[in-house]
């Protein structure tokens, strides 16, 4: 507590698709071992190193236990505040990580091997909870940013903006969320699925099913202590970013093309936020927060006082070299960046 910690930064490198490997694409991405990961093409060689690097056969159960998952819900139960956050290319698998397959649902679950790290984080929380014998209040809120607006999730009705608001005490929130109570998995699954079925998703070149917001779900934990002790808040908080793309490679246009230069956007001053916050404490400016809405929602994780993991999303397609590049030396930057828990 108190002391400078680093942002964790871990990698997944997702299996070759099926039209990669029809249309001969080549294999540029190659696990070291040791959180090393190496990058070969033409007039491009490089080596990388992270926390942990997941390879294509890597479960989602490995990627849970070997990313740090586990002690950061623990840590948000002992009053901290955490954040995962998912980021990449569009279609390097950013969803898949933190909620596993897209084609399930209520009436329809995952098999437990394919859920991702939101699902085993939920579970993890509630057998911490009935472990330790600590009378927590649990509760929910779930935002997406589309095209600059940020929108509840949750609430019923159609989605409508939220203003975002500042204030001493609580740094950038957004007024209005709604905050659902659960006490148990199937609730918060519930609401999970609930949520993400009202995001905004499209189809494009590159991926099917590809986001085109970026989605907040925050776990809010308040343990009712005994009288003579303080209670303790805390929150974990799941970002899944919308991809970085490239409209010549997907073919968007019309609202697509909007939408995908909106993301980008916010990507870039995201981007910008990491490289000023990865600077030396005396050599920093200012730090850009108010560019976005999506980095004014997460500058507290990023530069203020909470503890944070970065899992970094990439293709080893040799089509995607150009951008998976890019998410790499975006991820070595930002394990320079350090916060104050």
């Amino acid at each position: 507590e108190g002391r400078e910690t680093r942002l964790r930064v871990v990698l997944r490198v997702r299996p070759l698709t099926c039209t990669e490997t029809r249309r001969g694409d080549r294999q540029v991405v190659h696990s070291l071992g040791d959180g090393a990961v190496h990058v070969s093409a033409a007039r491009h060689d490089a080596t990388f190193g992270f926390s942990a690097v997941f390879d294509a056969g890597a479960s989602q159960e490995a990627v849970f236990e070997g990313s740090g998952m586990r002690q950061l819900v623990e840590l948000a139960m002992n009053g901290f505040s955490c954040t995962v956050f998912a980021f990449g290319q569009t279609g390097s698998g950013k969803t898949y990580t933190l909620m596993g397959p897209l084609a399930q649902s209520e009436t329809q679950p995952a098999s437990p091997a394919l859920l991702g790290l939101m699902q085993r984080s939920f579970t993890c929380l509630l057998e911490q909870s009935r472990s330790r014998g600590s009378d927590l209040a649990l509760s929910a809120s779930y935002l997406e940013i589309y095209n600059e607006q940020v929108r509840d999730l949750l609430s019923p009705g159609p989605p409508c903006a939220l203003p975002l608001r500042w204030s001493k005490t609580r740094g950038f929130y957004v007024e209005n969320q709604l905050s659902v109570e659960f006490e148990s998995l199937e609730a918060i699954v519930s609401l999970l699925l609930q949520g993400s079925q009202r995001r905004r998703t499209s189809a494009h070149a590159l991926n099917r099913h590809s986001s085109r917001s970026h989605a907040l779900l925050t776990i809010h934990i308040v343990s009712r202590a005994a009288s003579a002790c303080p209670s303790k808040q805390g929150t974990l908080c799941f970002v899944d970013l919308a991809g970085s793309e490239r409209v010549k490679e997907t073919g968007s246009s019309g609202e697509l093309s909007v939408e995908a230069n909106s993301i980008n956007r916010s990507l870039l001053a995201l981007g910008h936020c990491i490289s000023m916050l990865a600077k030396p404490r005396g050599k920093r400016t200012h730090i850009p927060f108010r560019d976005s809405k999506l980095t004014r929602l997460l500058a507290r994780s990023l530069g203020g006082s909470g503890i944070t993991l970065m899992v970094a999303c990439i293709s080893p397609s040799s089509r995607c070299l150009s951008e998976t590049l890019s998410t790499l030396h975006y991820a070595s930057r930002a394990r320079r960046v350090t916060t104050r828990p």
